[in-house]
């Protein structure tokens, strides 16, 4: 079973691994095209568009290494454009563009896409998260055997994981993307439903989420304290 979509350019079949496509585990990993000035604006705000660039470029190479031997299929949804020489290798990440308006109606996108694929259980991360691990991916598919949802918590009151074994729209909807209430919005969709919510986690937005973190010290020399 093939996962390449239709409408994307046609990869030459002998350089894709279908290694993990039969899997039934799908990780869907939504990034943004890492340009000068249109990433981690927050971050940028204090350090700088290009050390905010030379950042986001890091966590991405954090997010490919936990997630290349992971034995799922994987997709990485692109904001602007598909990208086709970079990062990702199109050896190991499906490359696909993200659509829709908000953040909410491209998640349900994906999530739609893949359970159309035949796809059992399917994860959303994004491509920023250096507090995670390919062992915390790994527990969050597990969960998914036992619990029809899976949330990881992030500490400003988002969520940086989000997992189903079935799609549910309401998760989609009526949410203020990037404000403290997604988290409680999403726990209040799932109320009814029997979920596992994993170890809360710090994503990366601004200075003060890296500031103490030793692997972001050589961004931060030209910081006063």
């Amino acid at each position: 079973m093939s996962i390449i979509s239709p409408q994307e350019k046609q990869k030459d079949a002998a350089t894709v691994n279908y290694t993990n496509v039969a899997s039934k585990n799908l990780l869907l990993i939504f990034t943004r095209n890492p340009q000068l000035g249109k990433c981690k604006t927050r971050l940028a705000a204090t350090v700088g568009n290009e050390i905010a660039l030379d950042i986001y470029k890091f966590l991405l190479n954090h997010t490919v290494n936990i997630t290349k031997n992971l034995n799922a299929a994987k997709q990485v949804w692109y904001s602007e454009e598909v990208w086709e020489d970079d990062i990702w290798s199109s050896s190991i990440f499906d490359k696909r563009l993200q659509q829709g308006e908000d953040l909410g109606i491209r998640m349900a996108k994906a999530f739609q896409d893949g359970f159309a694929s035949g796809f059992e259980r399917i994860l959303v991360i994004g491509s920023d998260m250096y507090d995670l691990n390919e062992s915390d991916l790994q527990n969050a598919f597990s969960e998914l055997k036992k619990k029809d949802f899976v949330v990881g918590p992030a500490e400003d009151g988002g969520y940086y994981l989000l997992g189903m074994n079935s799609f549910k729209p309401e998760l989609f909807s009526n949410k203020d993307w990037g404000k403290n209430t997604v988290l409680t919005d999403t726990l209040e969709n799932l109320k009814n439903e029997k979920y596992h919510i994993l170890e809360e986690r710090n994503d990366v937005d601004i200075y003060e989420d890296i500031k103490d973190v030793d692997a972001f010290h050589p961004y931060l020399k030209h910081i006063k304290a």
